[in-house]
C-alpha cells in the first residue's frame, strides 16, 4: 500500500512527538525549515498534512498555498499564548491548531485519520453486501474503469480502496479527488497539474491528481459534478491516458486505473444536457450500484459495533456492548444518510454513555431528517400504497373472488381469459398485502429486484390516479 505522507514546516520546537508518532503509524515525516521551499516540495510531491510552525508568515504561506492551487490540511503549531495565534491561523485557513509541547494524544488522533482500512474487505454481514463484493474482487483483477453509483453516505470511497486493494496495482499510489469539493476554476489544475508561472500565484511546477496516481488507481469522487468544458479534457486523458498540465506545451503519459462515483441519476443528466454522453460511456466499462443502508439492514449491527469500539478506544474507554433493544433501534431507522450517518450517530452515542459500558436506546439520538424521511418515504408511502392496492384487491375480490371474506388467505383464482398483465398485477398486489405493505420481504418473495418492484407499483398507482381521474 502506498505510504502517507506529512510535511513539518519550520523549527517545531517541543513538537518533537509529531516525528514520533508518524513514525511509529508507518506515515513518512518530512521536514523543511524554510517555507517557500516547502511550498516548493508541496508543488511536486504528494503530501497528505502539514504541521505548520505558526512562528512563521502565516498569511504568506496561505497565500502560497492558494495561488497554487494546492489542497491539503494545514496543522497551525505554537505557543498556547496569546490565544489570538489560534484564532488567526483557524481564520486563514488551518484545520486545528495544536499548543506545545505538543500532546502526542492529540498527534495520534489528528495522524490516525490518514492510515487507510487495509482489511480485506469493508465491515458487512448482509447477502447484498457480499454480492456486490464479490463483483468488485472479481473485476478488481481487470483494469477496466469501475463506475460506483449510490446515495451519498454508502461507502462508494470504502468500495473504491477495496477495488484498489484486491487489484495488481495494490502496492502503487491510491489517490482521491472529490469533483464537487473543489471549485471549478481549480479543479483542473488539481488534476492535471501546472507549469510555473502558469497564471498569476503558481510559484512552482504542480504535480496534478493524475501523475501522483501514476502506476496505481485514481478515484474521481463525486464526477457527476464536473463542468462540461473540463469533461471534454478529461475524455481525452481517459482515452489517450495523456494528460496537458495547465501552461505546458508537453503532453504527458500516465498509467492509471480509474475509479468514478456518483450519487446522482447520470443517465438523466447525459439527456439533459448536464453530462457527456460519450464520457458516461468511457465511466460506464463495469457499474457497480451500491445500496442504501435501509436496503441492506444486515450491515447495520456489525457496522455499529465496529464504530462504537472504534469510538470508545478514542476516548479512552472499554470496549462496548450494544443492548439488543439497541440494536432493534437502530435497525428500525430509515437512516438517510447511510453509512455516514450511522457512524455520527453511534460516535455520539458514546460519547452520551459516559462511565456506562452498554449502549442503550436512550442513548441513541436519530436525527430528524431521517425520522421524517421515515414516515414520509418509507412507513407512509407503504401505507398509502397498500390501501391504494387494497381498494384495486377489493375490486378484483368481487370480480373473481380472490380473497376468502374476512381473511387474508387466498383460494385459487380462474385466470382463463384473463390477460398476462392482469394476472400478474393480482399476484404482486397480494403479495404486498401479505406482507403487510413491506416492499423488500415483497420483492424477496417474488423473486425480483426492490427496484423492479417499485417501477411495477408506480405503473399501478399512476393507472389507479388516471381511473380515479377519468
Amino acid at each position: 500500500m502506498n505510504q502517507s505522507t506529512i510535511l513539518g514546516i519550520g523549527k517545531l520546537q517541543k513538537a518533537e512527538n509529531i516525528s514520533v508518532v508518524a513514525h511509529a503509524l508507518g506515515i513518512e515525516y518530512v521536514q523543511i525549515e524554510d517555507q517557500s521551499k516547502a511550498l516548493e516540495y508541496l508543488c511536486i510531491n504528494q503530501c497528505d498534512m502539514v504541521f505548520f510552525d505558526a512562528s512563521l508568515d502565516l498569511p504568506e504561506f496561505f497565500s502560497g498555498l492558494n495561488g497554487s492551487h494546492l489542497n491539503v490540511s494545514v496543522i497551525a503549531v505554537g505557543s498556547a499564548t496569546p490565544v489570538q495565534n489560534a484564532v488567526k491561523a483557524i481564520r486563514l485557513g488551518a484545520v486545528e491548531y495544536l499548543s506545545t509541547p505538543v500532546d502526542k494524544e492529540m498527534v495520534n488522533g489528528l495522524l490516525s485519520k490518514l492510515i487507510p482500512d487495509e482489511s480485506d474487505s469493508p465491515v458487512h454481514a448482509d447477502i447484498k453486501t457480499k454480492e456486490l463484493l464479490a463483483q468488485a474482487k472479481q473485476f478488481a483483477s481487470s483494469n477496466a474503469t469501475i463506475l460506483l453509483r449510490g446515495e451519498s453516505g454508502t461507502g462508494k470511497e470504502v468500495f473504491s480502496r477495496f477495488i484498489h486493494n484486491n487489484s495488481p496495482r495494490n502496492d502503487k499510489p491510491f489517490v482521491s479527488i472529490n469533483c464537487a469539493a473543489i471549485p471549478e476554476s481549480l479543479l483542473e489544475s488539481e488534476l492535471f497539474g501546472h507549469e510555473k508561472g502558469a497564471f498569476s500565484g503558481a510559484v512552482g511546477t504542480r504535480i496534478g491528481r493524475f501523475q501522483q496516481a501514476d502506476k496505481g488507481t485514481l478515484l474521481l469522487d463525486e464526477i457527476s459534478e464536473m463542468d462540461l468544458l473540463l469533461q471534454a479534457k478529461l475524455l481525452r486523458a481517459i482515452q489517450e491516458r495523456v494528460i496537458d498540465p495547465v501552461g505546458s506545451t508537453k503532453s504527458i503519459p500516465v498509467d492509471i486505473r480509474l475509479i468514478a462515483t456518483t450519487n446522482r441519476d447520470i443517465e438523466q443528466q447525459v439527456a439533459e444536457g448536464g453530462f457527456r454522453e460519450d464520457l458516461y460511456f468511457r465511466l460506464n466499462v463495469v457499474m457497480l450500484e451500491i445500496p442504501p443502508l435501509r436496503e441492506r439492514k444486515g450491515d447495520i449491527e456489525p457496522l455499529s459495533k465496529y464504530f462504537a469500539n472504534m469510538y470508545a478506544e478514542q476516548n479512552g474507554m472499554s470496549e462496548v456492548t450494544i443492548s439488543a433493544k439497541s440494536i432493534e433501534k437502530l435497525n428500525n431507522c430509515y437512516w438517510k444518510g447511510n453509512v455516514r450517518e450511522l457512524e455520527n450517530t453511534i460516535h455520539r452515542a458514546v460519547l452520551m454513555m459516559g462511565s456506562s459500558t452498554t449502549m442503550e436506546p436512550e442513548h441513541i439520538v436519530i436525527s430528524p431528517m431521517s425520522i421524517k424521511a421515515g414516515e414520509t418515504e418509507g412507513i407512509s408511502k407503504e401505507v398509502k400504497d397498500a390501501r391504494l392496492k387494497a381498494a384495486a384487491a377489493n375490486r378484483y375480490k368481487s370480480a373473481s373472488g380472490m380473497f376468502e371474506d374476512g381473511s387474508t388467505g387466498v383460494k385459487d383464482a380462474p385466470v382463463m381469459g384473463r390477460s398476462m398483465e392482469d394476472v400478474e398485477r393480482e399476484h404482486i398486489l397480494t403479495t404486498l398485502g401479505y406482507c403487510q405493505g413491506n416492499k423488500e420481504n415483497t420483492a424477496n418473495m417474488l423473486g425480483i429486484s426492490i427496484r423492479a418492484l417499485r417501477t411495477k407499483l408506480k405503473e399501478y398507482l399512476e393507472e389507479e390516479s388516471s381511473s380515479v381521474a377519468s
